[in-house]
């Protein structure tokens, strides 16, 4: 799972746009830093631990931190300087810190890095040993300095466009107000990575930079900074700054807000109240933009089931439907799955196609091939994420132009693995996979959304071939039926 759809997932399950900052600032524990100031070549954090009491608070002030906001943020994100500050106490506790942020939540490495000398082993130090996932970069020296990162296909960074330092905004504002460097910047780094990979850091108190920059990378995500200054208007910062799916926009917890008082958690409501309050915001942006319209759970289930969010989306967006329904198959269902729908919702179609990538990252292929013609958006997408080049078998051969049975680029002994959507006796699936075969390809696996179940994979082994779901027709039922949105009846239509 690259960063960004570990990010989008995040933001998915725990409905927040809000990013907690975990750095020891000296502002907020002056006295580590005067304990630990003189040298320490060989101090370790155990025994810092031991000689200043002050170190062990601010360990726990940070494990409470990740412990308590884990279910109500979207990342985690460290300042290295703070921790190396403090020594090889520091860098140890800066190691333990990153060991405790959990697995779903992804850490974004605040370290501005502007060095061309050690960019190379700097971005294989905290990818592969300190396993972060994503990096911002004071990228004034170009492409050159972020091309190391870009290394990392399923890691991210972000580009730093501006700062709210005043002193800056001479040189951020040349030449001109109409055509300022800091847009330049922003358009610069859009060329140098997909979506996926690039993002940009913004310190806008401003909305009008943030809108402005907002509308030069509509496709980007934005890591919002300092948008807690005296004055500052968040409905306006965030109405700037988010995305037409009211999304793509980080949104740092005040400082101030985690500073500990008296060792009271006092900022556990005001956290819950702030995301309570960007979510408002985020829905009434997404409102004005209803055939994008970004969804947010209305339940919260005492045990989460898996594919929870995914599911419940694809019914409230109106793909299950109920009634008499012939299917493609000649069979008539008492329920109908229309996955159509989806291609006209970034934001589900974008969670199915992180969804079948899941299972597509196990296989081994040399080409996708997507079933015509529900499967085409999806192998489409599939195609575009995972970097593997697209054909498709014909339903039909047209008596004009090429006359292909199977479209697309290929080499005889290639292997092709099949995209299709619904699996309900298989025999689309397998039909293709035979016109795939007869023009020489191998075809060992066929993956699809939902699986109807009643045996259909085992018939698909029967004629050689591995069959993969996303999820089951019993799985969805199950889902539904927990959630509240579907009857008794209808949970029993669809499981008989």
């Amino acid at each position: 799972m690259n960063f960004f759809d570990k990010l989008s997932k995040a933001i998915s399950q725990n409905q927040s746009l809000l990013y907690v900052g975990l750095d020891p600032s000296p502002e907020v524990w002056p006295e580590c830093y005067a304990a630990l100031a003189k040298p320490q070549a060989e101090y370790s954090l155990e025994r810092a631990l031991h000689d200043h009491p002050q170190l062990g608070k601010l360990r726990a002030w940070l494990q409470s931190l990740i412990a308590d906001t884990a279910d109500s943020v979207c990342a985690f994100k460290l300042n290295p300087e703070f921790y190396r500050l403090l020594g090889v106490a520091g860098i140890e506790l800066m190691h333990e810190t990153l060991s405790c942020i959990p697995d779903a939540i992804p850490i974004i490495l605040d370290a501005n890095h502007s060095d061309l000398n050690s960019n190379t082993i700097f971005a294989q130090t905290i990818f592969r040993a300190w396993q972060v996932d994503a990096v911002t970069l004071n990228a004034y020296s170009g492409q050159d300095l972020a091309a190391p990162f870009l290394l990392y296909p399923d890691l991210g960074i972000f580009v730093l466009c501006t700062t709210s330092n005043p002193t800056a905004q001479t040189l951020q504002a040349y030449p001109s107000a109409d055509t300022p460097f800091y847009l330049h910047l922003g358009n610069e780094a859009r060329t140098w990575g997909l979506p996926k990979q690039v993002g940009l850091e913004v310190g806008a108190p401003s909305p009008d930079v943030l809108a402005r920059i907002r509308a030069t990378a509509p496709e980007r995500c934005i890591l919002a900074r300092s948008v807690w200054t005296e004055g500052s208007d968040l409905q306006k910062l965030l109405e700037a700054g988010l995305n037409a799916d009211g999304d793509g926009l980080l949104i740092p917890v005040p400082t101030e807000v985690l500073i500990p008082a008296a060792g009271e958690k006092t900022y556990l409501e005001t956290v819950k109240a702030l995301k309570a309050q960007v979510n408002q915001v985020r829905e009434a942006v997404a409102q004005q933009h209803p055939s994008c319209s970004v969804w947010v759970s209305d339940i919260c289930l005492l045990k989460p089931l898996p594919h929870e969010d995914l599911i419940l989306q694809l019914y409230d967006i109106g793909c299950l439907q109920f009634g008499n329904f012939v299917q493609a198959s000649g069979e008539t269902f008492s329920y109908y799955v229309d996955l159509r729908t989806i291609i006209s919702n970034p934001q589900v179609f974008d969670k199915v196609i992180g969804a079948y990538a899941t299972i597509l990252k196990t296989l081994r292929f040399e080409r996708i091939a997507g079933i015509p013609y529900g499967a085409l958006p999806t192998a489409t997408g599939l195609a575009l994420r995972l970097d593997r080049p697209m054909i498709f078998p014909r339903k039909e051969v047209k008596a004009h132009g090429a006359r292909r049975l199977v479209e697309g680029q290929y080499h005889e002994g290639e292997t092709a693995v099949v995209v299709d959507d619904i699996l309900i006796s298989g025999r689309s699936a397998m039909a293709g996979a035979a016109k795939l075969q007869s023009v020489g390809l191998n075809v060992k696996d066929i993956v699809v959304f939902i699986d109807h179940e009643k045996g259909v994979m085992d018939r698909l082994k029967q004629n050689g071939y591995q069959g993969h779901a996303v999820m089951t027709i019993s799985e969805i039922a199950e889902t539904l039926l927990e959630a509240g949105r579907l009857t008794e009846t209808q949970f029993q239509t669809l499981t008989e």
